[in-house]
Formats: structure tokens, C-alpha cells, sequence
């Protein structure tokens, strides 16, 4: 096959062979000095970790071809595709010498396309300043492992398989992650250690039709219909949809917003799949040039699927600008509603982008004269990630890379500390109103940030830079016409399941930027949601509009997971979730007039609800935050038989489903009695610096319409009072932000 924009380069190929043996000892330089001290590091059962053997093998990687991009590029850069083919029989053996545990690596394959950006070009020998390396998407990676059973028996990787393994590793080699090799030590390398995006896309993700029936009944006798589902991934960034029960005109109605840092060459890629017990069944995929994306700005259309006889999805594609100034800032805000509602999660308005880069003169944490091994937790409203661990030092350097979704940065703030993850203890902290990034120069602010809380002369470096997120329209003639350039699949089916479909994270990632509210969408996906029932039993029922099962999409170090072999799927939070105005409480507000219809509701037209609230030292807990739930007065009716209410309940800004509380349903009540107690293990001044996420709920049936929030209860916990406790009444509101006590 030969594709007229891509090379054959076998002066290349001789070239690597030449050079090989020395490749191949820098790789074991590799091996040696940078991953195997991170793996004794990472944790105590690996301490005694260590390679007795590297052999990458005599056969060298292969390029197979070799695209030069010339347009739309910047012309101070150089960007390459190479097509990579690696086979190779090396022996890599490793032991564990504290369980007697041996194993090792006979074969490794890799297949993919590695961008090369040769970034600044200079003016001076050797003409570019450095390099940078990274996968567009996924590479494909098969490993012929040795021992692998006696390797996952140890205490600490016991968790793990080879295929999580290998989508661990293959999401490392994946854009944002990327390997900047500077070749000139003049060179002023900061931009690239502070990559900003090309644009973020913002993905409908709305309806589909005439889908393929693949549930059958009477062992294939009747013909059924399918309970579809979608997988959408933007380099590594991987979202996927709610399940929609048997249903072959779904509608969704979720969005999603992704970062885009390599616009040429890089596509959306969607797949729409059957939910079933055993192997979800395949109904269609659809790739998209971004480059059509961003030349249009906005694209609204239908599209056919590919590697099916039917069907076809209905998508809104939005490519928003990174803007340095904050002149349009209020024309977003309003074009999302952030400029009236008090929602920390929504549309996102702004990207706020920040570079970790080190900490001077940390404290010592719970011992006298003892090293820390300090590690960052950043938080922007609900959303909240973490750094990696610098061990026994109070001098950490980290040189990380972080982003937020950010819904009005005229009234959030980032909050920053520095946690000893061996003692659990905070190490200081500080609070950046984002306000001020709009007054500074670029929106931009690079400095040492003094701790509070901390040691006198502790501080943290950090380079934090905000930019407002403007949809361009582009002015079009009236009889303008286009149709967005869909690439068709050039791998099988079954290939590019395997090499597309992700893996499941070890353990849920922090929450990346995901978690934010929809623009209003239209009522059909209300008559279809009935995945309640097909939960387990400590899964929030779900409203139309709500992904509660989620574990967080994508942030930078994202983990996806494979729909074939996964016992529970995990959907991804739409921006369509519970927490935000748009949906949920629109509706509410809607059904708050009509129940007024010309009358005057009383002070708190939702209802109330009591809490007991207190954070104890027990024998059993040696920290933890109790919630007592007494009950409900004077709730909405959903029906004339009343409602089916039930309560569920985060400690913000976790939102995993482990840190998920909920009740059982009180059937047909407007005022029922839980009598239930929740704890969550987290100590007081942790627990002070959360806030308390209730909502109250609807059930409904499994076929049921009636599904739906009652009203929303935020509590920010920063009370003295906690470890006394305190018993009260709260008004229920649309969207929690302004509850008051009532009694």
C-alpha cells in the first residue's frame, strides 16, 4: 500500500542498524539508573527490585515510513511521523530478592507512529535546539513475559495483569506524555516543559439511530435490540458514555471536553458498543480528522458508521481557542451561564495550566531531623489531582505538568499543598484566588509561592498561567456547505478494538478535569434511561444526566479500559453531571413552577433535611467523619403516589465511586426516615478542608419516567465545632449552593 504523503526513508533504517549497540546501552543506562531506583521507590515490598540482566537484542527498530508535515505547523519547528516497527528477542530478567521472586522479558513488540518535533530551530550549529518524542495514539505493545504469575504474587502488584500492565505502559508513551531531549544548553527549553494546548474540543456526544439489534432471545430465534454505549478518545484522553437500555435510537445528550496538543495528524476517535454480560458486542466506529474540526470551529452533523451495515450518530463538535487575554472572558461566562449561577463545576470558561517545578526548605513532618517524602494535591472546586512522591528529601523537585477545566476563574481558586506521605501529614499549604491570573501580565504568573503552615522559609515554584476558552465562528457565506472529513478505519475490527478499547486503572486516578456540566440538551433521553436496575447495589441511580459511576476520565495520566473483559464499566462523568445547574436543576426549577402555578411556595419549597454531622476517635476508626441521616420533610412529589427519595452523598473533592455514600429508597414518601449512619475515614483537619456533597433523589422504576433530583445540599465542613458534633435541619436548594440551616 502506498499513501503518497509518507516516505520510504531506508537510509534511516541503515543508519539506526549503525547505531544500535550504542542504543542499546543507553537503554540499559536507562533500565539501570532511572527505572530501577523509581521502582524501589515506589514501594517498600520493592525495595530489594533489581535488573541482573539487559539484552535488547541484536535486531534493530525499524522505520517504515516517514511523513514530513509542511503545512500548518509553526515555522520554527520541524514535525516528523515515523511509522515504528520493533521485534525484538531481548532478555530482560529482574528479581525481588525480599520474596525470592524472579522473572523477566523474553520478547517485545511495538508498532505505532512516533512524532518527532525538532523545537526551536536557532540560528547557531547544531540548528535546533531540541527534541521531543511522545505517540500521537496508543502504540500496539505485545510482551512475552517470564514468571509473570511469581512477579504478580508479590504483595503491592497483586492487583495487577499483564494486559493492565501493558496499558500502563503504552498510556505512558501517549501524548501528554511526552520525552524532551535538549540539545543545546543555551536553548531556552521552559515552553516546552509548559506545553500549552492548540485548542480543547468540545464533544456533544447527543443520539444515535438505526443501530444494530445484537440481543437476541430463544437462542437467536428472536432478534432483540441492543443496550448501546459509546467509547470516545482524543489521544489518550478516553470518555465513555452512560449505558442506554435496550434501545436502537439512543439519545445521550453528554458532553465532553478534551485537550488537543497536537492538532495534525491526530483524530477523534468514537466507538459504539452492546453492553452485554460476557463480550460487549461492536456496533460501529468513526474517526475525525481535527484539522476539519478546527477549520470549522463548530460542526453539528450526522455521521455514518463505519465497519457496520446501519446506523449513524448525531455529534456536535466545538473547537474553542486558548486565549491569553481576558477580554471576552464575561461574553464566555455568560454564553455558559457561569456568570449567575454558584457552581463550581459547569462548561468550562477557562484552562488553567500549571508547571510543578520544586519545594526549598520543607519542614520535617511528624519526626524531628527525618526527611519527608512530600507529594502536591492541587484542587480547583471538585476537581482535584495529585503529584508523584519525591522520597526522603524536603528539596523535592518534580517537574510536572498539570491542567483544570475551570467553569469562572472570577471566583475559584486554586488550592495547593504539600502532603509527607509517609506520616500522612500536611507539610503547608496555599490559596491562589484565580482572580489574580486575570489581572497579571499573560495571565500569567511564575514565581516561589511562600506555605503557610509550614516552615518559615518554605516555599513551592510554580509557573501557573490561565487562558479563556473562545468559540471563533467562522463568518460563512449563506449557501456555504461542508461536511467534516471522517477518516475511514485503516486496521481490522478486532485490531483496533485491541489497540483502542482501555484497560482498567489499577486504582481510580484523580480526578483530572473531567467532572462539569452540560449545556441544556432536549427531554428524549429521560423516557430512556433505565440502567438502574443493571448497577450493583452501591451504584447511584442515575438521572438522565448523571455519570456517577465514574472513574475520572482523563486527565494526563489516564487509564482507559476494555469493554470486552472489564466485570463492572465505569462511564465518565459528562458535563452533564448532577452537581451543575444546566440539566438537573432546570428541570427542577421547571417543576418548582408548576407546582406554584400562580401560589406563593413557602421558605423552603423543596423540603428540608436533618443531618447529624461529627468527626470521632473510636477504637475502630482512628479517624472518622460520621453522617447521621434522620429523614425528610415536605419533598416534591414526582408523582400523585409521591416520590421514591433516596440520598447520595460525596466528601468533595473526591468523586469516586469508593468515596460514594448512599441510602436505601423510601418508597412513596414526601417525608421519609433513613435512621442510617455513613463514616468516611479522613482525619479532622482533612475533613475541614472538604465539603459535603448531598443529593436527594427520585428512584423511580425500572421503566420508570419519574427519575430525577429532589434537591441539592452543599456544606463546606471548615467548622471548630466538628469534633463536638451538632444536629440540624438544611433547606434543600436547586443546586446546593446556598444552604442555610432551618432549625
Amino acid at each position: 500500500v502506498h499513501f503518497p504523503d509518507t516516505e520510504r526513508a531506508e537510509w534511516l533504517n541503515k543508519t539506526v542498524k549503525q547505531m544500535w549497540p550504542f542504543i542499546c546501552q543507553f537503554i540499559e543506562k536507562l533500565f539501570r539508573e532511572t527505572i530501577e531506583p523509581a521502582v524501589r521507590g515506589a514501594n517498600n515490598h520493592l525495595s530489594t527490585f533489581s535488573f541482573t540482566k539487559i539484552d535488547i537484542g541484536h535486531q534493530p527498530l525499524r522505520i517504515n515510513g516517514v511523513k514530513v508535515y509542511t503545512e500548518n505547523v509553526d515555522k520554527r519547528q520541524i514535525i516528523l511521523d515515523l511509522q515504528i516497527s520493533f521485534v525484538g528477542n531481548c532478555e530482560i530478567d529482574l528479581e525481588i530478592k525480599r520474596y525470592f521472586c524472579r522473572a523477566g522479558v523474553k520478547s517485545i513488540q511495538i508498532h505505532g507512529t512516533m512524532r518527532v518535533i525538532l523545537e526551536p530551530l536557532i540560528g547557531d550549529m547544531p540548528l535546533i535546539g531540541a527534541l521531543s518524542l511522545f505517540f500521537l495514539r496508543k502504540p500496539l505493545l505485545e510482551i512475552n513475559w517470564t514468571g509473570l504469575t511469581n512477579l504478580l504474587d508479590v504483595p503491592g502488584l497483586n492487583g495487577l495483569s499483564d494486559t493492565i500492565i501493558l496499558d500502563i505502559i503504552s498510556n505512558y508513551l501517549v501524548l501528554p506524555n511526552r520525552i524532551t531531549v535538549p540539545l543545546v544548553s543555551e536553548v531556552q527549553i521552559a515552553h516546552l516543559r509548559f506545553p500549552i494546548p492548540k485548542g480543547v474540543l468540545r464533544i456533544h456526544f447527543i443520539e444515535a439511530q438505526d443501530l444494530e439489534g445484537k440481543d437476541t432471545y430463544l437462542k437467536g430465534i428472536v432478534k432483540g435490540k441492543s443496550d448501546p454505549y459509546g467509547i470516545i478518545r482524543v489521544g489518550n484522553q478516553i470518555f465513555q458514555s452512560k449505558v442506554i437500555k435496550e434501545n436502537l435510537n439512543p439519545k445521550w445528550n453528554e458532553v465532553y471536553e478534551a485537550l488537543v496538543y497536537e492538532h495534525p495528524g491526530q483524530e477523534l476517535e468514537i466507538e459504539l458498543f452492546d453492553e452485554d454480560p460476557d463480550k460487549d458486542d461492536f456496533l460501529g466506529s468513526l474517526m475525525i480528522d481535527l484539522i476539519e474540526v478546527e477549520k470549522e470551529r463548530l460542526l453539528d452533523e450526522w455521521f455514518t458508521l463505519d465497519e457496520v451495515s446501519k446506523g449513524k450518530l448525531h455529534l456536535k463538535l466545538e473547537w474553542l481557542t486558548l486565549m491569553p487575554t481576558a477580554e471576552n472572558l464575561d461574553k464566555v461566562l455568560t454564553s455558559i451561564r457561569a456568570d449567575k449561577d454558584q457552581a463550581n463545576d459547569g462548561l468550562s470558561s477557562a484552562l488553567l495550566i500549571l508547571y510543578l517545578d520544586s519545594a526549598r526548605n520543607l519542614p520535617s513532618g511528624k519526626k524531628i531531623n527525618s526527611n519527608p517524602n512530600p507529594l502536591v494535591l492541587l484542587s480547583v472546586g471538585h476537581k482535584a489531582q495529585e503529584s508523584k512522591i519525591r522520597y526522603k528529601t524536603n528539596e523535592p523537585v518534580w517537574e510536572e505538568n498539570f491542567t483544570f477545566f475551570v467553569h469562572n476563574p472570577k471566583r475559584q481558586d486554586l488550592e495547593v499543598e504539600v502532603r509527607d506521605e509517609q506520616h500522612q501529614c500536611s507539610l503547608g499549604n496555599f490559596k491562589l484566588p484565580l482572580s489574580q491570573l486575570l489581572e497579571s501580565q499573560d495571565l500569567t504568573m511564575h514565581q516561589r509561592f511562600h506555605l503557610n503552615n509550614s516552615g518559615p522559609n518554605s516555599t513551592i515554584n510554580m509557573k501557573i498561567a490561565l487562558r479563556v476558552l473562545s468559540l471563533e465562528k467562522r463568518a460563512r457565506s449563506p449557501d456555504h456547505q461542508h461536511s467534516a472529513q471522517v477518516k475511514r478505519p485503516s486496521l481490522s475490527k478486532d485490531a483496533r478494538k485491541s489497540s483502542f478499547k482501555p484497560q482498567i486503572p489499577i486504582s481510580p486516578p484523580p480526578d483530572s478535569n473531567k467532572s462539569v456540566p452540560a449545556s441544556p440538551v432536549t427531554d428524549g433521553d429521560k423516557k430512556t434511561d433505565t440502567a438502574e436496575k443493571s448497577q450493583p447495589p452501591n451504584a447511584s441511580p442515575q438521572w438522565p444526566t448523571d455519570l456517577s459511576r465514574s472513574s475520572s476520565s482523563l486527565h494526563a495520566s489516564n487509564f482507559s479500559y476494555s469493554p470486552s473483559h472489564l466485570s463492572v464499566k465505569e462511564p465518565t462523568p459528562s458535563i452533564a453531571s448532577d452537581i451543575s445547574l444546566p440539566i438537573a436543576t432546570q428541570e427542577l426549577r421547571q417543576r418548582l413552577r408548576q407546582l406554584e402555578n400562580g401560589t406563593t411556595l413557602g421558605q423552603s419549597p423543596l423540603g428540608q433535611i436533618q443531618l447529624t454531622i461529627r468527626h470521632t476517635m473510636s477504637h475502630l476508626f482512628s479517624k472518622c467523619f460520621s453522617l447521621f441521616f434522620t429523614g425528610h420533610r415536605n419533598l416534591i412529589a414526582f408523582s400523585e403516589e409521591g416520590s421514591d427519595p433516596y440520598v447520595r452523598m460525596y466528601l468533595l473533592p473526591d468523586k469516586r465511586r469508593s468515596g460514594r455514600r448512599k441510602t436505601h429508597v423510601s418508597k412513596k414518601t414526601l417525608n421519609p426516615v433513613f435512621d442510617q449512619i455513613f463514616d468516611f475515614s479522613v482525619s479532622l483537619p482533612e475533613v475541614q478542608r472538604r465539603t459535603l456533597d448531598v443529593a436527594v433523589k427520585n428512584s423511580g422504576g425500572f421503566l420508570s419516567k419519574d427519575k430525577g433530583l429532589l434537591g441539592k445540599l452543599l456544606i463546606p465542613l471548615a467548622s471548630e465545632e466538628l469534633a463536638k458534633g451538632w444536629t440540624q435541619w438544611y433547606d434543600l436548594t436547586e443546586d446546593g449552593t446556598r444552604p442555610h440551616g432551618a432549625s
